[in-house]
């Protein structure tokens, strides 16, 4: 569609359009699904289903009007889309750094038995085990009586919600480390590596940050597979899932590109040669960069509440 789109860009739209090419239903014997409505919306990507007259019926020059709408659909889906990729990239920060964070922690749970700190990553999960129930089972029959959804909340309420959650685990995560960094300095153990005494302070303080991000979880991901999937074109709803997984991968991509970022912005203003530079943690500036992320996810979940303010779901179109 947008290759044909580009190729008749010097083409002049009808003013009516029914004159836009499409199938005849009855000489296809084609389903009345396998039909959208023409929408006033993008009204450059119509241009991919002008016909001429000597023109044939070809996907790389001329599209149906229903291909057209499929891919106005998607286009409009994009912004929501762009917009969980920040969270994404804290949660690959959030189960790398504190990983780091927890090699200096005390991790003992109970007697001599320890968890190793590359488990933290799995608090979220095992928080997840008893809020999805709650949620589903208490909060969701309580919000449907007060907002008259089935669901609840919207999709994109639900995404934003994570959103916003996500901002606040990042400042959580913050705090946390100015917190532990604060006991390493209270008990002269700023230069204290892992295979040391690790510090008097419990590495379940971390979980604050997990607990929250975990609901954020909960939310964003949930919803942003249930928009994808409800607003979807009907050939496209068994690869809509493939969004939330770019979503997941871009994220990861750019988590690497930030750290290497602000290591070389902050180069020459920090004695370690960065933020995130050197081998041992309480003497790099963690607690800022979780800071910077809530200040990220911050602007971002400000961005997606103009854009899922724009958007019109399919069913109220």
């Amino acid at each position: 569609v947008f290759v044909a789109a580009i190729r008749n860009r010097n083409l002049k739209l009808p003013e009516n359009p029914l004159e836009l090419y499409e199938i005849d239903k009855d000489k296809e014997a084609a389903l009345e699904d396998d039909f959208l409505p023409h929408r006033d919306v993008y009204r450059f990507l119509d241009k991919a289903a002008i016909k001429t007259a000597s023109e044939k019926p070809n996907p790389w020059k001329l599209c149906r009007v229903t291909q057209v709408e499929n891919a106005k659909i998607l286009l409009g889906m994009t912004p929501v889309f762009a917009c969980t990729i920040i969270m994404t990239l804290c949660l690959a920060q959030l189960q790398t750094f504190s990983v780091q964070q927890g090699l200096t922690m005390d991790t003992t749970i109970v007697g001599s038995f320890h968890i190793p700190p590359a488990s933290l990553p799995i608090i979220p999960v095992v928080f997840l085990i008893f809020i999805i129930p709650f949620y589903d089972q208490i909060a969701v029959p309580l919000l449907r009586k007060v907002t008259g959804n089935v669901t609840g909340i919207s999709h994109l309420q639900r995404i934003g919600v994570g959103l916003i959650l996500s901002s606040i685990s990042m400042a959580t995560a913050s705090i946390m480390e100015v917190k532990r960094k604060s006991v390493a300095r209270d008990h002269n153990m700023l230069d204290a590596l892992p295979v040391l005494q690790p510090l008097p302070i419990s590495v379940f303080w971390l979980s604050f940050q997990y607990f929250i991000f975990g609901i954020a979880d909960m939310f964003t991901y949930v919803g942003l597979l249930e928009f994808f999937y409800s607003e979807a074109p009907q050939g496209l709803k068994t690869v809509s899932t493939c969004f939330l997984w770019t979503s997941m991968a871009l994220g990861y991509y750019l988590s690497t590109i930030l750290v290497q970022i602000v290591n070389r912005a902050t180069k020459h203003i920090t004695n370690s040669g960065g933020w995130l530079a050197g081998n041992n943690i309480n003497k790099n500036h963690l607690n800022l960069f979780y800071l910077l992320l809530a200040l990220l996810s911050l602007v971002n979940f400000c961005v997606y509440l103009f854009v899922s303010s724009r958007y019109k779901y399919r069913s109220k179109n």
